[in-house]
C-alpha cells in the first residue's frame, strides 16, 4: 500500500522493466570460475530470451565470469535474459551502459596504500562492490603496473572477494612475500560470503594471468 502523500513509481518505469531507469545504475560484477548463465555473445536478438531467467554472462580474464547486475537498494539484481527482452536492447548496448557506470565511478573511487620495507600494496575495498570489478578496466591494470611496476619487479593481484581489489610489488631481492599475500588472499576468500578466487594473479604484458612463482 502506498503511503498517503507518496506516488507510486508505475512498474512500467522501473529498472526491471524501463531501461532509462536501468542504465544509470547497471554495473559488471565478477563471479567465481565455472559459474553458469546464459552467455550474452549467443543473444543475438533481445526477443529470442523472453521467460529466460539465467544471468546473463560473458568470459572474464583467467577463466572468471563477468556477470551484470542492478543495484535494488542494499542488495543487487543480477540481469538474466527476462530483462534484456523487457529492456528491448542489443547486448553490446548492456555492456557498454555497465563499464561506462564502472569507469565512472573507479575515476572517483578512492585506492588504500600500504609501505613497508620496501613493500607496497595497493587495494581497493570502498564497499561499494565494485571494487573486484575495477581489474576490468585497461586504467586500471595501466594504474597498477605505473604505481608497483619498477625494473625487476612483478605486479601480484588477487581479486578474492567482490568487495576487494588487492594488487602490490613483488621484487625479485624478496621472494618470500609472494607466500604470504598468497595466504592472505586465501584467507580473505574463505571468509568471504561473496568470494570470487582463491588463486593468485599478475599483469604481464598488460593483461591479468596466473601468477607462476617460477617465471621471470
Amino acid at each position: 500500500m502506498d503511503h498517503p502523500g507518496t506516488t507510486a513509481t508505475p512498474v512500467s518505469m522501473t529498472p526491471q522493466h524501463a531501461w532509462e531507469a536501468a542504465a544509470p545504475i547497471l554495473y559488471p560484477v565478477f563471479r567465481p570460475a565455472g559459474s553458469k548463465g546464459l552467455p550474452l555473445a549467443t543473444v543475438t536478438d533481445p526477443a529470442s530470451v523472453v521467460g529466460n531467467t539465467e544471468p546473463l554472462v560473458d568470459d572474464g580474464p583467467v577463466d572468471l565470469v563477468v556477470a551484470y547486475a542492478l543495484v535494488a537498494g542494499g542488495f543487487d539484481v543480477l540481469v538474466n535474459g527476462e530483462h534484456l527482452s523487457g529492456w528491448a536492447i542489443p547486448p553490446e548496448t548492456l555492456r557498454e551502459a555497465a563499464f561506462a557506470n564502472l569507469r565512472a565511478w573507479s575515476e572517483a573511487a578512492p585506492w588504500s596504500v600500504e609501505e613497508s620495507a620496501g613493500r607496497r600494496v595497493i587495494s581497493s575495498d570502498t564497499g561499494d562492490g565494485w571494487d573486484a570489478s575495477r581489474i576490468l578496466l585497461p586504467e586500471t591494470i595501466t594504474h597498477l603496473v605505473a604505481d608497483l611496476g619498477s625494473p625487476g619487479a612483478r605486479v601480484l593481484v588477487g581479486i578474492p572477494a567482490r568487495h576487494l581489489l588487492v594488487a602490490a610489488r613483488l621484487r625479485a631481492d624478496d621472494p618470500e612475500f609472494a607466500p604470504l599475500f598468497a595466504d592472505f588472499v586465501l584467507e580473505y576468500a574463505g571468509d568471504s560470503d561473496e568470494a570470487i578466487d582463491r588463486r593468485v594473479f599478475e599483469i604481464r604484458e598488460g593483461r591479468l594471468v596466473p601468477f607462476d612463482p617460477q617465471a621471470g
